[in-house]
């Protein structure tokens, strides 16, 4: 497509959504388009009822939305209308690519990505493609057909012509420097300034058997001078025998934290699952861990922590495996020993990348042909 004179110098459709694994590489590329040509128009497709009808207008984005097309895995109903709801998606991508004028199409994966990568086909619009797990989504297999623009959070990751960019992440987090903002993010997290610090999080939505485990343990840690906090998930407070939210020495809890940058300041060791994003950050930032992966799927999760894990940067354990007893005879002594958690820092920072949303903008303007104006 060609600008006309009263178009701005660059305009880019970002598409993605239903999770904040893809809203949040959707918005890190975002932002930094925005950083390097100041007057670009940005226009992000979702869904009605994914994060990003929240996230997108909070970060200062425009967001339009079109029809979630799953892929039926069975004989269905739902799979014979697929070929009709499809044309529809497409048409309607068309529609939006051409009345934003659009220099570039960037997909991030997800339902919407599959007919917004046939439109942009159709109409002749560039595509640049950002896949952030280990193993490739459908949608983005399909849009890599299509372009030679393909970046990815990690080197396994098995898709047309990829090139490994890192994880695009907030600029909070990509630019933060643990140590020195270690004791400003303990006091805002209302811990003390100089005990070895356990984090905890099973993501916003929270991760009951690693509740569980943790809420046996945090005596142990407690009496060891270890401080842990915990964070829940929403709506999974942990509740002690007294029917009120559990306490025990050194022992905080809160369901959720909006600024993850707090948290991996704070921590001398973090306890989490291992989606793309976390591991992707946790190594830019040098931070140590202990990986549980969501024991559900194809195993994605204990593949996106493989490398740190394989580096000594981290450690793995099965959802099935984690109990109060795996935590105090493994996390409690590691928990206690800077000396190797300062290595498995320096490990972890060996394979982190800070700069992975700048790296997809040099995408963007390349598959545009336009130059950056900032």
């Amino acid at each position: 497509m060609t600008n006309n004179t009263n178009t701005p110098a660059l305009s880019v459709v970002l598409a993605g959504g239903g999770s904040a694994g893809h809203v949040s590489p959707l918005l890190a590329i975002a932002h930094a388009i925005r950083a390097q040509s100041p007057d670009a128009a940005i226009l992000a497709v979702g869904t009605r009822d994914g994060l990003e009808t929240r996230l997108v207008p909070a970060a200062g984005f425009e967001l339009t939305t079109i029809e979630r097309i799953p892929m039926p895995r069975r004989p269905s109903v739902d799979l014979l209308k697929l070929p009709l709801r499809m044309r529809r998606a497409i048409a309607n991508a068309k529609e939006i690519l051409h009345t934003a004028n659009a220099d570039v199409l960037v997909g991030v994966g997800g339902y919407v990505c599959t007919p917004m990568y046939l439109a942009a086909k159709s109409l002749g619009v560039p595509i640049v493609i950002h896949e952030a797990n280990t193993k490739a989504g459908l949608a983005n297999k399909v849009g890599a057909r299509y372009t030679d623009f393909v970046g990815t959070a990690f080197a396994a990751t098995k898709i047309r012509n990829a090139h490994v960019v890192g994880m695009p992440m907030r600029a909070a987090v990509a630019g933060l420097d643990r140590a020195a903002a270690q004791a400003g993010a303990r006091g805002r997290l209302g811990l003390a300034a100089d005990l070895p610090t356990l984090i905890v999080t099973g993501g916003s939505l929270g991760a009951l058997n690693l509740n569980k485990a943790v809420a046996g343990a945090v005596n142990a840690l407690g009496q060891a001078g270890i401080q842990t906090l915990h964070i829940t998930g929403n709506g999974k407070s942990v509740k002690g025998d007294d029917g009120g939210l559990l306490t025990a020495p050194l022992y905080r809890q809160l369901e959720y934290v909006d600024a993850m940058e707090d948290a991996y300041a704070a921590a001398d060791l973090l306890l989490c699952r291992s989606g793309a994003g976390t591991v992707s950050e946790v190594a830019a930032v040098g931070l140590p861990a202990v990986f549980v992966p969501l024991p559900v799927g194809n195993g994605e999760q204990a593949r996106n922590a493989a490398g740190l894990v394989a580096a000594d940067a981290a450690l793995l354990v099965a959802d099935a495996d984690l109990s109060a007893t795996w935590i105090v005879e493994n996390v409690l002594p590691l928990c206690l020993n800077p000396a190797r958690l300062a290595d498995m820092s320096a490990k972890a920072a060996g394979l982190g990348i800070k700069d992975a949303a700048e790296r997809m903008a040099e995408m963007v303007f390349a598959a545009s042909g336009k130059q950056a104006s900032a």
